[in-house]
């Protein structure tokens, strides 16, 4: 088990949130307070950018949905990247990938600046 790592960073296109270890029961609270702490502006898109994840259960899921939902309410847009197969696998058989936008692990990387450990 690895625990989660959550890293954010601003990006020319908004912030980036960096997901690693487990998205879980236990931990996607620690997601769930930090997306409302995220400032966006309308126009912006906020990346959650998945290629360290390496589990992701329903309430890892609920966490990315409230992700979505912050973005809605900032006027501004929501994409995932770098999407593991396991986790695509149910976003698309419940219907999020229609929802959520997927981009490829590259989209993640737009010469951002100002890293950060978040938790």
């Amino acid at each position: 088990m690895s625990p989660l790592k959550i890293t954010a960073r601003d990006a020319a296109i908004g912030p980036v949130v960096e997901v690693f270890g487990e998205l879980d029961h236990s931990s996607a609270i620690r997601l769930r307070e930090l997306i409302p702490t995220i400032e966006l502006r309308p126009g912006q898109r906020l990346v959650m950018d998945l290629s360290g994840m390496e589990f992701c259960d329903s309430s890892g899921i609920t966490a990315l949905i409230a992700a979505h939902h912050h973005a809605q309410a900032a006027r501004a847009d929501l994409a995932l990247a770098a999407v593991p197969a396991h986790t695509l696998r149910i976003l698309r058989v419940v219907g999020l990938d229609q929802i959520l936008p997927i981009l490829p692990a590259a989209a993640s990387d737009d010469g951002g600046s100002e890293s950060g450990t978040v938790a």
